[in-house]
């Protein structure tokens, strides 16, 4: 079933690349722009999840966090996020039970049957836990609207 804005969003318990459980009520309190990328290390991701990096200062002033989620291991998860230096948890959502549950699956991801994905997908959760935005790609080498996501914030 489709997420709406106004509707709760999902709570989880997903590793970080510390291999720490987090899950989203312990960011309650801030709004949270939750970011779903497809692959980490794919140019796409790296492009939306840089993006997020340079402008997370602003993000921050905005009264938010950021929280990129991927269906990748923690260890690839890692070494995406160590090598471009990411300041916001980015969580290992390794069976996709998550994705599920923010009902953004994307089946045999390149036509390769069986590789599921997360679709490219930032939701802004607010501080009482409810969706105040959403943007769901069918594409997934479309970028979100950055712009867009930070007036939203303001």
């Amino acid at each position: 079933m489709a997420l709406e804005i106004g509707d709760t969003a999902p709570n989880f318990e997903i590793p970080d690349t510390d291999l720490k459980m987090r899950s989203l009520e312990e960011f309650k309190g801030k709004k949270t722009v939750l970011s779903f990328i497809v692959a980490a290390s794919s140019p796409v991701c790296e492009v939306e999840l840089c993006t997020f990096r340079d402008s997370w200062q602003e993000i921050a002033d905005l009264g938010a966090q950021v929280v990129a989620i991927s269906n990748d291991g923690p260890f690839a998860n890692k070494a995406f996020a160590e090598k471009h230096n990411f300041k916001f948890p980015l969580l290992a959502d390794y069976n996709s039970k998550t994705i599920k549950d923010y009902d953004i699956l994307m089946k045999d991801l390149l036509h390769i049957k069986d590789y599921n994905a997360a679709k490219r997908s930032v939701f802004v959760i607010m501080e009482d836990g409810k969706i105040g935005y959403k943007w769901i790609s069918e594409d997934p080498l479309k970028e979100p609207n950055y712009e867009e996501i930070k007036n939203f914030l303001k």
